[in-house]
């Protein structure tokens, strides 16, 4: 009997309705669209309104996940998100119930921007272990939610989002099974992204909070070269692991950091850059969302297609980092 595998069904996509541009940003902080530009090659996000949350972005991503896949129900839900509605309980249980899924086995995962690709690892397990034949994982995060109204540079780079893709029990030969994977983490570095405050270290200290302390926060420099160095070498590793050269990889979809980190590893690896699909540029970093939702945006513009060897990489706080392969399938998105 072949082993089971984890096969790409269905993918969907969601972002907020309210539009921030660089010329937006400019008429509140001392920053330009110029400066926003070069610096990280966006040009807009979107963030949630006024009592908008986390969980209201991932039911419309999963909902569309499970239309594209021509299904209303899945398995289990698992929820990568660093911004969840509360901090307890966790997100996904509430996201299942609103998709209809009551009942079914629904949890969160917290890797910051590498969060959706950990999911669909988790993901992809649970599926070839027989535990669920179905598996909708969403990536989801409002990060214009805990980030400090005055600093420019994080502003300018964050937007809010969500994406989401079913997997379904199938056959390794078949398009769309998850191939190979590499995951990576390095505590070491964990003060590079964070929100310092909020948990159970401030909590415990017996100090007053600091409100400047809920706001996250970045090391650009340091973050740069670690996110160039880690998404290169996890993309090589997991080509390796599948046996395909890179040389032979048609597309690699990679976490929306910057689009200078985008070309800093294009040139690393040391191929073109137009097989790296990108939509910072009118969404800016969504974090868990990044991946999802450059990959429904590559099916809708006819970048990424069917038959096409991809690599889906990230990076992120944790320090955490990883990536997966496929045969991208003949899926499209609802």
């Amino acid at each position: 009997m072949s082993r089971v595998a984890a096969v790409v069904a269905g993918i969907g996509a969601w972002v907020p309705a309210t539009l921030v541009t660089n010329a937006d940003l400019a008429a509140q902080l001392d920053t330009s669209d110029e400066w926003i530009r070069t610096r990280t090659g966006i040009g807009r996000r979107y963030v949630v309104a006024h009592g908008e949350s986390t969980g209201d972005l991932a039911v419309e991503a999963g909902a569309r996940a499970l239309k594209s896949a021509g299904t209303a129900k899945a398995d289990l839900v698992v929820l990568a998100t660093s911004t969840p509605d509360r901090s307890c309980p966790a997100t996904a249980p509430e996201v299942a119930s609103r998709l209809g899924l009551t009942g079914a086995p629904a949890f969160d995962l917290q890797a910051v921007c590498t969060g959706f690709v950990y999911a669909l690892g988790v993901g992809a397990a649970l599926v070839e272990s027989s535990t669920a034949r179905t598996v909708l994982v969403i990536g989801a995060d409002t990060f214009s939610t805990i980030l400090d109204p005055q600093d420019r540079t994080t502003r300018a780079v964050f937007g809010d989002g969500a994406g989401a893709i079913l997997l379904r029990a199938g056959a390794v030969h078949e398009p769309g099974a998850l191939l190979g994977l590499h995951l990576g983490s390095d505590g070491t570095r964990s003060d590079l992204l964070q929100v310092a405050g909020g948990g159970s270290r401030e909590r415990s200290a017996g100090k007053p909070p600091d409100p400047a302390a809920g706001y996250f926060t970045m090391q650009g420099r340091a973050v740069f070269a670690e996110a160039v160095r880690s998404m290169a070498a996890s993309v090589r590793t997991t080509a390796e692991l599948v046996r395909w050269p890179v040389e032979d990889l048609d597309r690699i979809v990679l976490h929306q950091a910057n689009s200078r980190i985008l070309a800093a590893v294009a040139e690393r690896i040391g191929l073109p850059p137009e097989r790296f699909v990108s939509n910072i540029e009118r969404v800016g970093n969504t974090v868990a969302a990044s991946i999802p939702l450059a990959l429904a945006d590559a099916v809708d513009s006819g970048t990424l297609r069917a038959g096409q060897r991809v690599v889906l990489g990230g990076f992120g706080g944790g320090l955490t980092w990883g990536s997966v392969a496929l045969v991208w399938p003949d899926i499209a998105t609802a």
